[in-house]
């Protein structure tokens, strides 16, 4: 069995098959095999032309912060931030450590577990100027 495949795949969604690859503490994208753009948030068909050519490859882990946003709480406060990946897709996530960052700060993915349930966050890189 190749790497970026998973038993009886075709019988599993492709929003369970993100989730297995993250359990597996692997950070997996959709790439379409003919055009080598990348998809996410994970799909069926590729969004606009309707190609069935989705392959699982995998994810730099590195991105961009396009926007970030705190939620207060009496519970406690936490960002939500979008991720322009550096594949050219744009993901929700949140950024570990920090209250905020500023835009266009580069960060590197993290998978966490919680509650049982795997997702990826990031971490703020550090300036190498």
């Amino acid at each position: 069995m190749a790497a970026n495949e998973q038993p009886a795949a075709a019988a599993v969604g492709p929003e369970a098959q993100y989730q297995n690859f993250l359990q597996q503490g692997r950070f997996m994208l959709q790439r379409s095999a003919s055009t080598g753009r990348y998809v996410f948030y994970p799909r069926v068909l590729i969004p606009g032309s309707g190609e069935t050519d989705l392959e699982w490859v995998e994810a730099s882990g590195t991105g961009t912060i396009y926007a970030i946003t705190v939620n207060r709480a009496r519970n406690g406060s936490h960002n939500v931030a979008l991720i322009d990946l550096d594949e050219g897709v744009r993901m929700m996530s949140r950024i570990e450590g920090v209250e905020t960052a500023p835009i266009g700060s580069r960060v590197k993915a993290r998978i966490v577990e919680v509650d049982g349930v795997a997702g990826v966050v990031f971490d703020l890189l550090e300036d190498k100027a």
